[in-house]
């Protein structure tokens, strides 16, 4: 009889205690793996910004405009390849709570400066063509049935055309994809020189300019150029690398490392309290059968890896459910039209998963693994 076997009769004999101990460390787990691929999301939204691209934006705060006359002087900046000047549209399909992350672009520069929006050599060459063109992302189109040759009917819940409209017909002439597998494809991109001409208001003004320099060692040298070339003017800039502006970005809404760290270990603390207390019940209910397999041979230490091998197994069974659960979760949230990045929940994510559920079934068991080495037998039998 194997210990493997014995492990799993014991860890089986309460079936209404191994189903609740499960499901808490299953819900434990689904909540590990949506979080954690969530939070490795807006890691990588980060560590994917190019090293070498900076965003400058007015000094005052983010919604602040410039004037698009900075976009060329700019670009006579020493040390400066390439400006792409963006506007946020403010944009929703059909229903205002169906947002969508319009931006209005300069047509002619975009695919230099954010090389990872990957076209093919038409969709790229209809794009520069029709200015009412519009590149969706490959996620969002997926989501809303969009495809190439469609005529697309966005909203703004910001700007409004010279008529009162506040509803924009596009061509869609691409549907891009990412460099990486974590690049946005949940946005989409339009003409500025047709959104200018057409809107009521704001005219000849720019949300930001991304900048993309001739190498990363020159970025502080062309933020300083930058920076002084508006000094004291209406509109200052503040440029800063395109990795500090996201990390900023999303610091705005909160510590959200601190949050979701707290979420998870607050879900642990109780799955911790709730498995360990099973385990100890479990051993104490079988003292007089561990007195008994010591009197016919078992050693102490054999015991004792069956004992923290049943806390392991428990901890591997539930655990491993709860991350497969939350794979689906996943799949679920990408499918839902929302400005979040793709989660995805790669191999870091599982390893980590999986360390954490032996470490739950190690500091679960090793007190009943211990009380069982250390049990006497004449004390064991004499409690059965």
């Amino acid at each position: 009889m194997s210990d493997l076997y014995l492990i799993f009769k014991n860890l089986t004999r309460k079936k209404l205690r191994l189903f609740l101990t499960m499901f808490a460390t299953f819900i434990a787990f689904l909540i590990y793996g949506t979080i954690t691929s969530f939070q490795a999301a807006l890691d990588a939204g980060v560590e994917l910004s190019a090293d070498d691209r900076l965003v400058s934006v007015n000094k005052i705060n983010f919604t602040q405009p410039l004037p698009i006359s900075y976009v060329n002087k700019v670009r006579g900046v020493a040390g400066v390849e390439e400006v792409v000047h963006m506007n946020w549209f403010g944009g929703y399909y059909q229903d205002p709570r169906n947002q969508v992350q319009t931006f209005a672009v300069d047509k002619d520069t975009l695919l230099g400066v954010y090389t990872e929006i990957i076209l093919t050599d038409e969709e790229e060459a209809n794009w520069l063509q029709n200015r009412q063109a519009i590149l969706v992302g490959e996620s969002i189109a997926r989501t809303n049935g969009w495809k190439v040759g469609d005529r697309l009917p966005l909203n703004s819940n910001i700007f409004s055309q010279a008529d009162g409209k506040t509803v924009w017909q596009f061509d869609i002439v691409g549907v891009y994809t990412g460099a990486d597998a974590q690049t946005d494809t949940n946005s989409v991109y339009i003409h500025y020189k047709y959104f200018n001409e057409t809107q009521s208001f704001g005219g000849n003004y720019i949300g930001w300019m991304g900048v993309k320099t001739a190498s990363p060692d020159l970025n502080e040298q062309v933020i300083k150029s930058i920076d002084d070339l508006f000094v004291n003017s209406p509109f200052e800039t503040e440029t800063v690398p395109e990795k500090a502006f996201q990390k900023a970005f999303i610091e705005q809404i909160g510590n959200i490392g601190l949050i979701l760290t707290s979420v998870i270990g607050a879900a642990f603390f109780i799955i911790l309290v709730i498995v360990g207390n099973s385990m100890v019940l479990a051993v104490r209910e079988r003292t007089a059968e561990i007195g008994v397999m010591k009197t016919l041979g078992f050693k102490s230490v054999r015991i004792f890896r069956m004992v923290l091998g049943e806390s392991m197994l428990l901890a591997l069974m539930g655990g491993g459910l709860g991350l497969l659960a939350s794979l689906g979760m996943i799949g679920l949230m990408n499918s839902v039209p929302a400005p979040l990045p793709t989660l995805i929940m790669d191999a870091d994510v599982v390893l980590k998963a999986v360390g954490v559920m032996l470490a739950l079934g190690l500091i679960t068991g090793i007190i009943p693994a211990v009380s069982a080495l250390r049990l006497n037998i004449i004390t064991a039998l004499s409690r059965g």
